[in-house]
């Protein structure tokens, strides 16, 4: 049965998007495949009707798969489960650019799951490994725990499919869990504050009009207000970014 998620599993969406790609993973299909959580024959399929664009050949023709093929399969799949037919999907994608990064197809995907509630079901560790896309360790489910990904529920795990895919990926990233634990904290106190303005701003926006029509305004507001913070968030995350790097925090400094 599912229901409501109460925790703060987004977080692992933003922490994916403030991640900087130090090195492009080299895939097999059947490896992009248990990455994303779908079938070697979902993925030829997707290739033939140009939803994903073709791997780089190595050696004895071997098709290699990068971070732009787990993040379009990811925003797919994202697509589906929001019931998107193919058709639709494919029209959505074809007005993407042709020069989105990871991180702004990320982006993309972190709109679209903005667009329903979110979803828990409580799953098996062996199904918790199967969804995941490869077995977990039992340090790599404690970090998953302190995102939010998944909370142990008795002998099984509260789990939102989407969050943990994003959450498997942030377990290749070097971040000790007290990071993690403080990001979480950082971007909850900011984007309360930053929603409670907006709510403030709207209610005064519409505080002559109907209930209907507020209800139906909000609807329609909610993935443009999302889709702005989160594209003015990375922004600004990459103007920061690029500062400290200028000043070569990267390196240690002087």
């Amino acid at each position: 049965m599912r229901k409501r998620f109460h925790s703060v599993g987004e977080t692992a969406i933003l922490l994916h998007m403030t991640t900087t790609d130090t090195e492009e993973p080299s895939l097999t299909i059947d490896e992009l495949a248990a990455r994303a959580g779908v079938t070697v024959r979902t993925v030829r399929f997707y290739g033939t009707r140009g939803l994903l664009p073709p791997p780089v050949l190595g050696p004895r023709r071997v098709g290699h798969y990068g971070r732009e093929h787990v993040a379009r399969l990811a925003l797919i799949e994202e697509l589906q489960h929001q019931g998107m037919t193919l058709a639709a999907i494919e029209r959505y994608l074809n007005r993407l650019p042709d020069d989105l990064s990871p991180h702004d197809l990320a982006l993309h995907r972190a709109v679209v799951a903005s667009w329903a509630p979110e979803t828990v079901e409580r799953v098996t560790r062996e199904e918790l490994g199967r969804r995941a896309g490869r077995p977990l360790t039992d340090e790599e489910v404690e970090r998953l725990g302190a995102m939010d990904v998944v909370v142990p529920d008795g002998d099984r795990y509260r789990v939102d499919a989407g969050l943990l895919r994003l959450g498997v990926e942030l377990l290749d990233v070097p971040f000790s869990p007290e990071t993690v634990l403080a990001a979480r904290a950082a971007l909850l106190e900011h984007s309360r504050a930053a929603a409670r303005d907006l709510s403030r701003l709207l209610r005064d926006a519409v505080a002559e009009r109907d209930a209907p029509d507020v209800r139906s305004l909000s609807a329609h507001m909610h993935p443009l207000v999302v889709q702005a913070l989160l594209t003015t968030f990375q922004r600004s995350l990459r103007e920061e970014l690029r500062e400290w790097l200028d000043e070569g925090g990267a390196y240690g400094g002087d």
